[in-house]
């Protein structure tokens, strides 16, 4: 995952201020909104599914044939939901000078309408669990179960729902799975600013994260791509998770950030969407945010008190134990009915 250790130490250091310069755009509004339409029902038992064969594949690092063999496994079910699959294949340069060979697998729904809703999610491995305890294991690649899995889940069980609905939204959806995101170390790669992009006047670190979003932010599946606005999902699976509204979605997709969370909370899920700031996390939402001109948040599993993730995150134990279906539900549903109100 791209929750670097560089945006915790960020995180804790700007909490107050974000917490003060942000007292009236970060209280949920709820008067004067339009009714919730009817949405389908979001199957959190399909998800869980989709996110346990992914991980039977093994970890889904570039370069292994596990990698490959889940590559086709999404592209094969977005195909079979009906959507109108494009696949980016592309060689991406590690911080260490690795070549992966990587691809971007985007979904379209309604690939006609012209106003678009992008979705994504990152879909490989993190090749080393360098923050487990256990030092014999911090060289083994991650199962990433939450890390990765669990987004690519809902975002299938998005599409499945969709497909088998009576109605469809109206508007256009792009299913985007990044690769090539959690290849980063936080140490060797600091000083990864070659793209230029900077976030109200700070430059914009990626420690060698996110490729795969920000090959694609500059080389768009569809030239002259344009979105409403997107969301992206990252560790959205664990039991008791809580998604603060994330720092630099705050600061770039503000109107985003309140329809998802006002949406969550009407729906029954703010003990998921806690109506709180929180800090700011360098991840696959901001290349397009800066260089595609996508306004996208980013709805990332973050601890309410210590500002870090869920316990495994970078470990050899992100593994399907960790995968709950209630929270899963409230990702997928809330989802849904964003899409559906759009109506």
């Amino acid at each position: 995952m791209t929750k670097y250790f560089v945006s915790l130490i960020v995180l804790a250091l700007t909490a107050g201020s974000c917490k003060e310069k942000s007292s009236q755009s970060d209280t949920t509004q709820t008067t004067n909104q339009p009714p919730m339409v009817t949405a389908p029902a979001f199957n959190a038992d399909s998800a869980y599914a989709f996110i346990d064969r992914q991980v039977a594949f093994g970890p889904r690092v570039p370069n292994t044939p596990a990698h490959v063999q889940t590559g086709n496994y999404l592209a094969a079910k977005l195909k079979e939901f009906g959507c109108t699959v494009t696949e980016q294949t592309f060689v991406a340069t590690t911080w260490d000078g690795k070549k992966l060979n990587a691809r971007n697998i985007i979904g379209s729904i309604n690939p006609q309408a012209t106003k678009r809703i992008l979705l994504a999610s990152h879909w490989d491995s993190r090749p080393v669990a360098d923050n487990d305890t256990d030092k014999a294991d911090q060289k083994k690649p991650v199962t990433a179960a939450n890390d990765g899995a669990s987004g690519v889940g809902v975002l299938l069980e998005l599409a499945r729902t969709i497909q088998q609905a009576q109605k469809k939204p109206s508007v256009g959806i792009d299913l985007v799975f990044f690769d090539a995101e959690d290849w980063g170390n936080g140490e060797k790669a600091a000083g990864d600013t070659k793209d230029g992009l900077t976030v109200g006047g700070q430059p914009i670190d990626f420690i060698g994260f996110c490729l795969g979003s920000r090959y694609w932010s500059k080389n768009p599946h569809k030239p002259g791509y344009s979105a409403y606005y997107g969301i992206l999902l990252d560790m959205v699976g664990a039991k008791g998770a809580t998604f603060a509204k994330e720092g630099y979605s705050q600061q770039l997709a503000p109107s985003v950030v309140n329809t998802v969370w006002q949406t969550a909370s009407r729906a029954g899920y703010s003990q998921f969407f806690v109506d709180q700031p929180g800090g700011p996390i360098t991840d696959d939402h901001l290349a397009p945010n800066l260089i595609a001109k996508v306004p996208m948040i980013d709805i990332i599993h973050t601890n309410i008190n210590s500002g870090g993730f869920f316990e495994a995150w970078h470990t050899a134990d992100d593994n399907m134990s960790y995968i709950d279906r209630t929270t899963l539900k409230a990702v997928g549903q809330t989802l849904t009915q964003v899409l559906y109100n759009e109506e």
